[in-house]
């Protein structure tokens, strides 16, 4: 699944969307792109699931 996280802007912010994720499946596979703002997520976990860990990191993705 894909994500846009538009306040994702540099290494840091990657470490933290990637620890959200994690928080949910610790062995989903993330592909984060800072030039697009986009995450790339191979899991099984629920999409409504990564997006509440996801906002609750800081990160609203769309």
């Amino acid at each position: 699944m894909q994500f846009h996280i538009e306040n994702m802007t540099c290494g840091g912010c990657v470490r933290g969307v990637t620890r959200a994720i994690h928080s949910v499946d610790p062995t989903a596979e993330i592909n984060a792109d800072l030039a697009t703002h986009k995450v790339e997520v191979a899991t099984q976990a629920p999409r409504e699931q990564l997006v509440a860990a996801l906002t609750d990191a800081g990160f609203q993705p769309a």
